[in-house]
């Protein structure tokens, strides 16, 4: 395999010539439309053979953008954010009053005073208050939280002898061990994963479930200010970056929709790699293959977030044999990258141990929860493999189907059953 584990590879290796630049004006690629979202890798792989590495698209609203779909022209974008800011202020569409408020694009794109949202000096203060809070929840024991709750999942349906994994298991299980670690109350968990999957999906039900989600963060916010407890709100509320009420929230809402959407959609692949593969679930059983390496190879094949929102350009560059202007949006084509044939050129090429993958983006913004997104995803398929022996996939592997949106594809059912 060419990917090198590293922290970035190749980048200065020189693109393919793809012809002349295409005009961005002149994108006829709705990545939001029914044939795109239909099969989303063949739309990467069609626009990968028109246009090379980087592709012009339009999103919700037909708002121009370029899609990357190169390994390093992904690193590139990622790791640089002098050339490619992620502060939405600079995106020349919603600078010259292109982009509505109410647009469907606005919760995923938007400014917030997040870490996310910011480069420099205030992304590093931010980002700080946000990995040290997380990491004091984690270290009292994640994964006792995880045990707890998918015990809890699981017992509602042990003794029927068939479920659906993904919606009886791997669709609130990330979000109910959130509630803990944050400090809500576990009866909120199903209400913000419903909200958090009616953003992701995009369309006319992504402001408001925007804003549902903030309600709940906002008195989070104000209860936590009131009563300090021994969770990530208080974290945040009491680190030394002396967070405000604003950026308190806005946090909690990042990591609560990045980490349940991400957590929830690959723990989901995870299972179906396991159970569509028989050898593969003895072998885990053995210890013969570890739960690590399924992951690993999840996040290579088909990474939760398949399109990353989004750089703009801090001026007139070429990227990808395209020419990009300063202000341009650039959204990022982490499962296109994983699969670029400039890197590895067959899909079924082995990855054991090699975590160069883009699944957790790449750069001074890379996820900075991946640690506890992992313990969430082994534990529960640690606890699920222990509770039911026995357990199979119910039907044929191929007949499992997928919905995406621009952002992300998700696997709509996982039916197995075992012995009650």
């Amino acid at each position: 395999m060419n990917v090198q584990p590293s922290d970035s590879p190749h980048l200065d290796a020189p693109t393919p010539p793809v012809g002349c630049p295409a005009r961005h004006t002149g994108a006829t690629t709705r990545l939001y439309a029914a044939e795109s979202t239909a099969d989303p890798y063949g739309t990467y792989s069609r626009l990968r053979k028109q246009y090379g590495p980087v592709a012009p698209v339009l999103l919700e609203g037909d708002v121009p953008a370029w899609l990357v779909l190169g390994y390093r022209e992904n690193r590139r974008v990622l790791d640089n954010p002098g050339q490619f800011s992620r502060d939405s202020r600079k995106w020349r569409d919603w600078e010259e009053g292109r982009i509505e408020e109410t647009s469907p694009l606005i919760p995923m794109l938007g400014w917030r005073p997040d870490c996310l949202s910011q480069d420099g000096e205030p992304h590093q203060r931010l980002r700080g208050a946000v990995t040290e809070s997380m990491e004091t929840v984690a270290n009292r024991g994640i994964r006792r939280h995880v045990v707890h709750f998918a015990n809890k999942q699981i017992d509602a349906f042990a003794d029927t002898g068939q479920a659906d994994l993904v919606l009886q298991y791997a669709e609130y299980l990330p979000m109910l061990v959130l509630t803990r670690l944050f400090g809500l109350p576990e009866s909120d968990g199903k209400y913000l994963a419903t909200a958090c999957a009616e953003m992701m999906a995009g369309g006319e039900g992504a402001i408001s479930a925007n804003e549902r989600i903030a309600r709940v963060l906002a008195e989070l916010t104000a209860h936590k200010r009131a009563e300090p407890g021994p969770d990530f709100a208080t974290g945040l509320i009491q680190h030394p970056a002396a967070l405000d009420d604003d950026e308190v929230q806005n946090h909690l809402r990042l990591v609560l929709i990045a980490a349940h959407a991400t957590t929830s959609n690959l723990l989901a692949r995870v299972l179906q790699s396991i159970l569509s593969n028989d050898s593969r679930l003895s072998d885990l059983v053995s210890g013969q293959m570890t739960i690590t390496a399924i992951v690993e190879e999840a996040m290579w094949n088909s990474p939760p977030l398949a399109v990353l929102p989004g750089r703009f350009a801090n001026a007139d560059c070429e990227l990808g044999g395209q020419h990009v202007r300063s202000g341009d949006l650039l959204i990022l084509g982490l499962a296109a990258g994983n699969l670029d044939p400039e890197i590895r050129p067959h899909t079924g090429t082995a990855v054991r141990g090699n975590q160069a993958h883009l699944a957790f983006s790449s750069g001074p913004h890379a996820c900075p929860g991946q640690a506890v997104g992992q313990a969430i995803i082994e534990t529960a398929v640690e606890v699920l493999i222990h509770r039911l022996p026995g357990l199979a996939l119910s039907g044929d592997p191929g007949g499992l189907t997928d919905t995406a949106s621009t952002w992300e594809t998700r696997l709509d059912h996982l039916p197995v059953t075992f012995p009650p």
